[in-house]
């Protein structure tokens, strides 16, 4: 693995356990940006295998179980980074999960797991590793947002909510973090081709009776789009805000196909 811009920074990326999902690509953008990587889910299997895959590009990797729900969790992550790296300068919140229904078909639970997991795991990572890169006057928060965090749709009511909680938690952090050399953004981008993409468009067809290529392209109308993003786009428009070429703060950045705009 080159040296890149990145060189002997140390990052921590959540929700990096997902095969062929966002959190192993920016994973692997970092890493090949010269940055050293924590990775972080609930399952550890999971992201050895992602932390085995770095390594053996040359990188330099380690993977912690963690739920971002949990306090106590979050902080064993923050202590075993921080061991690992010796700094967190780079913290991308990725881990998030999706929920598709109609409104009357979103049960309390369903809402409370959404925006817990999407919201409060965002807030509570950002918190633990936050007061340390304003300590060293330098630091990249980037959250995994969402177009539904700047709009809405049919069927996304508790996700797009999580959503704008998001984006509305960057910009408020961003503000309070100005001028301290650390930058708080948001990625937004569309429906992306992962594993949680398509559950989520198979949720879809099942509360609907859509059938499965009826129900994507529902999803997509909403968004404008007429194919799935890749991955691999959303980890450039993350790589881009953690190097110092692309330090704005408080930008959300939507992904579309074929690129970024903010």
């Amino acid at each position: 693995m080159s040296v890149g811009e990145l060189a002997g920074r140390g990052a921590v990326v959540t929700g990096a356990g997902r095969g062929g999902g966002i959190g192993k690509a920016v994973a692997r953008a970092l890493g090949g940006a010269g940055a050293a990587v924590v990775v972080a889910a609930r399952t550890l299997e999971a992201i050895e295998a992602v932390a085995t895959e770095l390594r053996a590009a040359g990188g330099q990797a380690w993977a912690v179980a963690c739920d971002v729900t949990d306090p106590a969790s979050v902080a064993a992550l923050a202590r075993a980074a921080e061991s690992h790296l010796e700094h967190v300068d780079i913290l991308v919140n990725n881990a998030g999960v999706s929920h598709s229904a109609p409104l009357q078909r979103i049960t309390l639970a369903d809402w409370n797991r959404i925006l817990t997991v999407n919201a409060t795991g965002t807030f509570l990572c950002t918190q633990a590793f936050l007061p340390r890169m304003v300590e060293r006057h330098w630091g990249r928060v980037v959250n995994v947002a969402s177009v539904a965090g700047l709009g809405g749709g049919k069927y996304i009511a508790a996700y797009s909510a999580s959503k704008h909680a998001v984006v509305g938690f960057t910009r408020s952090v961003a503000a309070e973090v100005a001028g301290t050399g650390v930058t708080v953004n948001a990625v937004c981008p569309g429906y992306v081709d992962t594993e949680m993409t398509r559950e989520s468009v198979a949720r879809i067809a099942a509360k609907t009776g859509m059938s499965p290529e009826a129900a994507l392209h529902a999803a997509l109308a909403t968004t404008g789009q007429v194919r799935l993003i890749s991955p691999e786009d959303v980890a450039r428009a993350v790589l881009a805000l953690c190097e110092d070429a692309g330090a704005t703060n408080g930008e959300t950045v939507v992904i579309a196909e074929g690129g970024a705009r903010s």
